[in-house]
């Protein structure tokens, strides 16, 4: 049986489409794509080509910039971030380093500088990029190690809301989707490490780091 590549427990077959076929975690809601059904990294790097432009790039500036309004609410002053997986444009980096804040980006194919990920942030935002984790525990495990204690994790990833609905659900037909999460997925998480969910929409999972940085718990 495989085991789930989030929470490590036994996974059962779920569904098959025309393309792949499905497991679903029961203990921690993730629904995950075979792995042998996984496209190799140079065909999804070609796929995406270089930076997202146009519409893709005014969605992702307009997820960052008025998140990092809100958490600077929660804590004024200068705020250290890092975008996870996608890339910023210039004029939006400008922006948000005009605001007084510094913003370094990591994406594996086209900003795969190692040393911004040897870094503590008081904020990560990852959008549109949970859905394309091979192996999802390594990058939470990742993700919680670089997040300061009080600082904030914003995901964008669709929601999946009815299990029965799946095989009919368009997101699942990119071939570079292998994972899916349910709110369960995230309050597993967040149950599970030092992490509280504090909002979880298809727009938005919101999650804020303990501050006590003594608290310690593993997802097995």
């Amino acid at each position: 049986m495989t085991p789930c590549p989030l929470c490590n427990s036994p996974t059962q077959f779920f569904v098959q489409d025309k393309k792949r076929a499905f497991n679903l975690c029961r203990q921690c809601g993730l629904v995950s794509a075979d792995p042998r059904s996984h496209v190799m990294p140079n065909v999804e790097a070609k796929r995406y080509g270089r930076n997202p432009k146009g519409a893709k790039q005014r969605q992702l500036t307009q997820f960052i910039t008025p998140l990092l309004a809100q958490i600077n609410q929660q804590q004024p002053g200068s705020l250290s971030g890092l975008n996870f997986g996608r890339v910023l444009d210039q004029q939006c980096v400008t922006m948000i380093q005009d605001a007084g804040h510094v913003i370094n980006q990591y994406d594996p194919f086209f900003a795969a500088d190692q040393r911004v990920l040897q870094k503590q942030y008081d904020f990560v935002c990852s959008y549109k990029v949970f859905e394309h984790f091979r192996h999802p525990r390594k990058e939470w495990a990742l993700l919680s190690s670089i997040i300061k204690p009080g600082g904030w994790l914003a995901i964008s990833t669709p929601l999946l809301t009815e299990l029965a609905h799946f095989n009919k659900w368009h997101y699942k037909n990119n071939p570079t989707h292998v994972s899916f999460y349910q709110q369960q997925t995230f309050e597993y998480l967040a149950l599970h490490s030092e992490f509280t969910l504090l909002f979880a929409s298809q727009a938005l999972i919101l999650m804020q780091k303990s501050s006590e940085s003594d608290i310690k718990r593993n997802l097995i």
